[in-house]
């Protein structure tokens, strides 16, 4: 292992050798009223724009253009099968096979659906495990949820603690032992949003499955951010957005993640629509519906075939790398911040991020004692784009498809000044 070094030109020299250095002339970087690039560490709220993703989008509008509806199936990519040419990279890239994976609608959206086919509450059984720290938007649709079944969100949700528990997964067994036959789902941040922690996936899932609960996961912070494996984790579900890691635009398409297991179930429960249905079948308005095999059997509506072709654009980028030396890449870089950060030997921040490679991905979150937004203003008019999260962290996310080493040691220069 190469010994870590406090300078600029040991910087410079980690990018001269790292491998996947090109890959950020691919991309737009955002720049200051001087035309210089800013240092931009927001991968995990808004991934950068891909320059092809432009002339991936005009393809399909000039063929809408050209052909109006005949786009549909004399298109150069048809759209009729367009969510298909996303499938078997998205399954890459969260290690699934492609019978699991669908990219339709958004986060939320998909968590609700999926919550309509697995959460099957009774009497008793009918309690949610969140993760202290939960993404806001994870615990409205759970709330709602839990009222539309008629129960109380506060009587429903169980909140585990996981932040600075050394013992966190015993503690989650322990929290099935004490509402014994009352949980009916696990519903876990693959990556905690707020500290940066990637959770044992596999371990939550035997546990939930151990007492038989349905677990699934939200992986917006996980997705082309760390491996996930989701097959062999065995999860029932998960789902994630493309906008953060996959850098696929703001508010583009989210994947949906539906185990191989439930891929040939047509009794479980779903909100139909008639992209659901057999291709074969489709378009026979009067015949009955035909439940699609595999994770394509849970669309409802046609596809977004704009969003779809930034999300291909990005794609074909995460194919030409692959996840293995992008996870190579981004341990590096975050070991290098956190190195830099503890340099500093500074009262004034904490990493609340694990210190293990294995429990987080790219992203460090760092509480600034003290301070409140104005101190992220301040960094922010240094050049330096990260994201605050009252009441007082900035998450910072080197993505190692478009940032180096440099930027690491830049931001924390930079950083030093304000503390």
């Amino acid at each position: 292992m190469t010994k870590l070094i406090n300078s600029l030109n040991f910087a410079k020299q980690l990018d001269k050798e790292d491998s996947l250095s090109n890959y950020r002339n691919l991309f737009h970087i955002p720049k200051d009223v001087h035309n210089k690039d800013l240092i931009y560490f927001c991968g995990n709220s808004l991934g950068l724009q891909p320059k092809s993703t432009k002339s991936f989008i005009d393809k399909e509008m000039k063929d809408w253009a050209n052909l109006g509806v005949k786009g549909w199936s004399n298109a150069k990519n048809p759209w009729l099968e367009y969510h298909s040419y996303l499938t078997n990279e998205m399954a890459n890239i969260v290690g699934a096979k492609p019978l699991e994976v669908v990219v339709m609608n958004t986060l939320t959206v998909n968590l609700h659906l999926m919550m309509v086919s697995f959460y099957k509450p009774t009497d008793k059984k009918f309690k949610i495990i969140l993760e202290a720290d939960s993404f806001p938007s994870d615990i409205y649709a759970v709330e709602s949820q839990l009222v539309h079944h008629g129960y109380n969100g506060d009587d429903g949700i169980i909140l585990w603690e996981t932040k600075n528990s050394k013992n966190k997964y015993h503690e989650l067994e322990n929290i099935f032992l004490e509402n014994k036959n009352e949980i009916a789902l696990v519903l876990i941040g693959g990556v905690n949003y707020y500290t940066g922690e990637y959770f044992n996936l596999k371990k939550i899932t035997e546990i939930g499955h151990k007492y038989n609960s349905i677990v699934g996961f939200d992986c917006a912070h996980a997705a082309g951010n760390v491996q996930l494996n989701l097959n062999k984790v065995g999860a029932d579900f998960a789902i994630w957005c493309s906008y953060k890691y996959l850098n696929s635009g703001p508010g583009s398409l989210s994947g949906c993640f539906v185990h191989e297991r439930h891929a040939h179930n047509n009794n479980i429960n779903r909100f139909r629509g008639w992209w659901g249905n057999d291709l074969n079948n489709r378009f026979n308005m009067r015949e009955p519906f035909q439940t699609i095999a595999g994770a394509d059997g849970w669309q409802i509506s046609t596809p977004t075939i704009l969003s779809m072709a930034a999300i291909k654009a990005s794609l074909d980028i995460f194919k030409d790398v692959g996840m293995e030396k992008l996870c190579e890449k981004s341990t590096k870089l975050t070991n290098y911040l956190e190195f830099l950060l503890r340099n500093l030997n500074s009262t004034k921040i904490n990493i609340i991020t694990p210190t293990e490679p294995a429990s987080r991905g790219c992203q460090i979150s760092i509480e600034i004692n003290d301070a409140n937004k104005k101190f992220h203003e301040n960094l922010t008019n240094l050049g330096v784009i990260t994201d605050w999260r009252d009441p007082n962290v900035i998450r910072c996310a080197p993505t190692p498809l478009y940032n180096t080493f440099e930027e690491v040691y830049l931001f924390v220069e930079k950083l030093k000044l304000l503390i």
